[in-house]
């Protein structure tokens, strides 16, 4: 609804004064958003008022205005529709002002209050904490666009599935409630998306056990692929593996990455492994190495030469896992490194 032919307009005295007196960096808002200062209507002193309201002082009003120039568009009912929306789920305005300077363009998303509230009272009555909810609101916020009866059929085709695929009534909430608070993004797909993905599995022999494990592992993410890249990507392990079906399956098992990732990605870091010297069956022992960027990968087989620990001759284990994971083993093979070859304190056994 906002016109954005710069051309033909001027930029509006009356905001620019309210900004200038709010200490707005008006150049950041050229710079970022122009068309904002073009608008006949702002209210600019009203949504400054009602963030001061909640508990902002003059900076954080002034650095949430130029990170989101178009909240001053918004009327003051709007925002405070917002406002009471999103206080369901925040401990306090203290709290609610602390996410609006963080991520502002989320909160002063307006047009899907009906479906942002439907949403909210549904994860609610699933279980879902208001701290998890919140992090959905700031970081994932287009799921709460939805309507509410959207993302109900995709949680309940996950539930049919899951006690389908042989999990128990009794852990079945629990499951479901981890998977969305690992990855809200599930919810973007449809229901057919989620069926279609998990009979790929079981037509590729995956056991109802197995496809159950894999969800779990993949965290939600096999809802966001499809089976035409699934099965290019197991036909390329496949070859550069030159293993068996079986083996193939087992492979995945371990390392879901594989089903995961595309061709490209699963190449580009296959070749950066074998850039470093590393063999196909070093690989194949440890394929979740694949699921590290080759800059990830460089940077701490680096980090271990310079322990003389040669990762060619090696074990792969040595360069999985997290950024903290591989601090560990780091550690340890430093201080094994660092240890005295005698123990100083040890008693000598000198003859008489």
């Amino acid at each position: 609804s906002y016109t954005t032919d710069t051309k033909s307009r001027e930029e509006n005295k009356k905001t620019l004064e309210s900004l200038y007196s709010l200490s707005v960096d008006i150049t950041k808002i050229r710079r970022l958003k122009e068309w904002v200062l073009l608008q006949d209507v702002a209210y600019v002193k009203e949504i400054a008022g009602i963030l001061q309201e909640m508990g902002a002082d003059e900076t954080t009003v002034a650095n949430i205005i130029e990170r989101c120039p178009e909240a001053i568009l918004h009327t003051p009912a709007e925002i405070n529709s917002q406002r009471a929306l999103w206080q369901l789920v925040c401990q306090n305005e203290k709290q609610l002002i602390k996410l609006i300077e963080q991520f502002p363009e989320s909160f002063f998303t307006t047009d899907y209050q009906q479906n942002q509230k439907a949403n909210i009272l549904f994860f609610q009555e699933l279980g879902l904490k208001n701290n998890i909810i919140t992090r959905f609101l700031t970081s994932a916020p287009n799921i709460f666009y939805n309507p509410v009866e959207k993302n109900k059929n995709v949680i309940e085709t996950l539930q049919r599935n899951y006690l389908n695929l042989g999990g128990s009534e009794a852990n079945m909430k629990i499951w479901i409630l981890k998977l969305l608070s690992q990855n809200p993004f599930i919810l973007l797909n449809t229901s057919t998306a989620v069926q279609e993905n998990l009979e790929f599995l079981q037509k590729n022999d995956f056991t109802d056990q197995e496809v159950l494990q894999l969800l779990s592992k993949l965290k939600g993410f096999i809802f966001q692929l499809n089976s035409t890249t699934m099965q290019k990507s197991m036909l390329f392990s496949k070859n550069i593996f030159k293993c068996s079906d079986q083996e193939l399956k087992q492979l995945v098992l371990k390392c879901p990455a594989l089903l995961y990732y595309s061709v490209p990605v699963l190449e580009e870091r296959l070749e950066g492994l074998l850039k470093e010297g590393i063999s196909i069956a070093q690989i194949r022992e440890t394929p979740m190495v694949l699921e590290l960027t080759t800059q990830i990968v460089q940077y701490r087989i680096k980090k271990l030469s310079a322990l003389g620990y040669d990762i060619k001759s090696g074990n792969l284990e040595s360069l999985n896992g997290t950024k903290k994971d591989f601090e560990v083993t780091y550690g340890k093979i430093q201080s094994k490194k660092e240890r005295p070859i005698f123990n100083p304190v040890a008693p000598l056994h000198i003859e008489d």
